[in-house]
């Protein structure tokens, strides 16, 4: 087994906006260490961004006609506007967790970062992060693995390649089985070993082991399985909705 999972990082298309002459300003003053990110600012306040590398869509119309474009062209979209205003002005835009994009809102003093919109699944979570360490912010977060610093269950090894295999039940099973603190299993036979980035310890109701058959079944709520092996329809029987399994790129694990 190889200790290390080879993964271009994939980086999301990112674009901060604001309608604001103040919230113009703080765009200008986040895009500064974002060269990627583009800015999508009312036309009357470009004169903020003035100087920056960053790609610049100034709007002269109607701020909510912006919205569907917004949604279908970015990954994350950061809005320095109100947090009741962008949750009316997304509203009609919403289609799924898996779909939408991740949506922040960074009040007008620069204090919070706070995740609107596909914050677990669409990486707006730790989007959140990565720009309040920037701004000197505090992140908001709520959804419970990340405020609970355990495992996510449905997105976990994403970064490392790592394919999640389970119904749905499974899955929201397993993750209620991780946030509730119940004992859960995790199996490890294949995958980079680097798969917990926080820079907490492990939660003590998450139990390792390096081979399935290791695992006495009857002790938990959830078994997390990272392996290689076809897993036969009697398993997945016998362990019902407890099953979570994990696939890694066979070329570096």
């Amino acid at each position: 087994m190889s200790t290390t999972d080879s993964v271009s990082p994939v980086l999301p298309r990112l674009v901060l906006v604001a309608i604001t002459r103040h919230g113009a300003a703080q765009a200008a003053r986040l895009a500064a260490a974002l060269p990627l990110a583009e800015l999508c600012v009312a036309a009357k306040f470009g004169e903020a961004l003035e100087g920056l590398p960053n790609h610049v869509h100034s709007y002269t119309g109607a701020f909510r006609d912006e919205i569907a474009a917004l949604f279908a062209g970015y990954d994350q979209i950061v809005f320095f506007v109100s947090l009741g205003a962008v949750v009316r002005l997304i509203a009609p835009h919403l289609k799924n967790k898996d779909e939408d994009p991740g949506v922040l809102v960074i009040d007008d003093a620069g204090q919070f970062v706070i995740p609107v919109l596909s914050g677990h699944v669409g990486g707006a979570n730790a989007m959140a992060e990565t720009l309040a360490a920037l701004l000197g912010a505090a992140p908001v977060l709520t959804t419970a693995s990340d405020v609970g610093k355990t495992i996510p269950v449905d997105i976990l090894g994403r970064e490392l390649g790592w394919r999640v295999e389970a119904p749905k039940i499974n899955i929201t099973r397993a993750s209620a089985a991780v946030v509730n603190e119940e004992a859960v299993a995790f199996v490890q036979e294949a995958g980079s070993p680097h798969w917990w980035t926080r820079p907490t310890p492990l939660p003590p109701n998450i139990h390792l082991y390096a081979r399935f058959d290791e695992v006495p079944l009857e002790r938990y709520a959830a078994v997390l399985w990272v392996t290689h092996a076809e897993i036969a329809p009697a398993q997945w029987e016998a362990l019902r909705e407890r099953l979570v399994v994990y696939r890694p790129p066979l070329g570096g694990a």
